[in-house]
């Protein structure tokens, strides 16, 4: 780049940042409207296993096939922004979410719940890529985009606070579909102020959209995903068995059909880049590890500890604020440091964590629970700040969409994966719980349908079902953070010599 080029460059960001930072102020409510209905699940979960009653595997389905539908659609949907106009497919994804959101507050049945779901997860599967990629486009100078990423993953961190205490209100005093009505005013603003304040970016040579390819890589997804949680839940059988390899071939025969396409919808030379592989890589495995202590936790909180809504809201506040304070400042440590001190050390931390909540039990007191999410918070906001930086600086701007939708399909693809594993272990130890000669078949599918069930029992049984099914869901919960720590401690291992040499740009594109 020439001296003059560089005077240009320096000159067009000094000329549009008032422009930008508005602009990204939109950017965050779209994270905030993913990261506030998906905090907002857990905490309704006891009232919608009340209310819908569905069996075990049906409430794993309703926590997980957002994740699965999301996985699935994230790749195609970033390369479509890329083609369409991230701005134009922002907008639209974030109607479709507002609206989407009133169907899973009215769905009366568990089959009619999952599906509202998956639809939200194609809806939502539009809204992270494009968030991240204007980002990308809106910030050449690297310093600026650190802060503008940290931004948008403070954001991300205070949505989880915010909707658990939002949540937890509307709980307290309203039906548990109203939790899902709060996307509908976020929505509204972010359609508004975006189509005046976000400016439209797109790749200005796109190629084709294939649909072949989208095809492969939504089935290929599934597949893998479906066959894993079938195995995990019920053992391995024909039938998971089947599916995951139809999900491999589909996945393999995308590999190779993006290879052979002029203008394919990933590239898949983004991975020759080892800080790029090493950073999607470290994303899949944290959430991986975290998921089914973030699924399990508010259950815990007011099922076994019998917190409200409200309060078991604000216990998990400590991890938010852990995380808003270190993504704020991860870039700059990170430049200060380095990229693997960084990203390892907060994965690492984490990891101690989630080894320390190994010793939880019915009557754990806060001060142990609520330090641990606090340093879960922190971990994670230096790990994931950095490594979407990473992530985002190895590819040219023009594929900055493909580029966010491999980061979001690692953590949505991870968050399915965790809570189909680690979901079907707690629930696995669950079940084999000692209770009573006539427990119901409903109290051994979930801790909300035992205390559904007690409510009709004798007193002295009633105690004695309940005592067990809780001691029962923390060992699951316990065994669940056990092997988290444990993933979490081998990727701390692994990004430590993946990230070698890596380092944050300094100066100006």
């Amino acid at each position: 780049m020439t001296g003059i080029d560089q005077r240009t460059s320096v000159a067009e960001v000094v000329e549009k940042r008032p422009g930008r930072w508005l602009a990204l102020s939109v950017l965050v409510l779209a994270v905030l409207l993913v990261a506030v209905d998906a905090t907002v699940l857990g905490l309704a979960t006891p009232y919608i296993s009340e209310d819908l009653k569905p069996s075990g595997t049906q409430l794993l389905w309703i926590g997980d096939v957002y994740s699965f539908v999301i996985a699935g659609l994230l790749v195609s949907m970033g390369s479509l922004g890329d083609r369409i106009g991230r701005k134009k497919l922002l907008l639209v994804g974030a109607t479709a979410f507002g609206l989407i959101s009133v169907l899973n507050a009215y769905a009366a049945t568990p089959e009619l719940m999952i599906l509202a779901r998956a639809l939200l997860g194609v809806a939502g599967a539009t809204l992270m890529p494009a968030t991240l990629a204007l980002i990308r486009n809106l910030f050449h100078d690297p310093r600026e985009r650190s802060l503008a990423i940290g931004i948008w993953g403070a954001t991300a961190s205070a949505g989880t606070a915010v909707g658990p205490v939002a949540g937890g209100f509307l709980l307290e005093h309203f039906w548990w579909g109203s939790v899902f009505l709060i996307n509908l005013p976020v929505m509204v603003v972010l359609v508004v102020v975006g189509i005046k304040m976000l400016p439209e970016s797109r790749n200005p040579n796109p190629g084709p959209w294939d649909l072949t390819s989208v095809l492969l890589s939504l089935v290929g997804m599934i597949g893998i995903v479906y066959a894993v949680k079938e195995a995990a839940s019920h053992g391995v059988s024909g039938e998971p068995v089947a599916v995951g390899l139809l999900g491999a071939a589909a996945l393999f025969w995308f590999v190779r059909r993006q290879l052979t396409l002029p203008a394919p919808l990933l590239d898949m030379r983004l991975f020759r880049n080892r800080g790029f592989s090493a950073a999607v890589l470290a994303d899949l495995l944290t959430i991986l590890g975290l998921s089914g202590l973030v699924f399990f936790l508010s259950q815990y909180l007011q099922l076994v500890q019998g917190r409200g809504p409200f309060e078991a809201g604000l216990a998990e506040v400590p991890a938010a604020v852990g995380a808003v304070g270190a993504g704020l400042i991860a870039g700059m440590v990170a430049r200060r440091f380095s990229v693997r001190v960084v990203v390892a050390g907060g994965l690492a931390a984490v990891g101690a964590a989630l080894a320390v909540l190994t010793l939880l039990s019915q009557s754990t007191g806060y001060p142990l629970l609520g330090a641990a999410l606090l340093v879960v918070g922190i971990g994670a906001g230096f790990s994931f700040t950095v490594t979407a930086d990473v992530i985002l600086s190895s590819v040219p701007k023009e594929q900055a969409g493909a580029a966010s939708a491999v980061s979001e399909t690692a953590y949505e693809l991870g968050a399915a994966l965790g809570i189909a594993v680690l979901g079907s272990i707690v629930t696995g130890v669950y079940r084999d719980f000692t209770g009573p000669a006539d427990t119901p078949a409903a109290a051994r599918e979930s801790l909300g349908g035992a205390v559904e069930s007690a409510a009709g029992m004798p007193a002295d049984t009633a105690g004695a079902m309940v005592s067990a099914a809780r001691e029962a869901f923390v060992d699951g919960l316990a065994l669940a953070s056990g092997i988290g720590a444990v993933v979490l401690l081998a990727t701390a291992v692994a990004a430590w010599f993946l990230l070698k040499g890596q380092r944050l740009e300094t100066g100006s594109e």
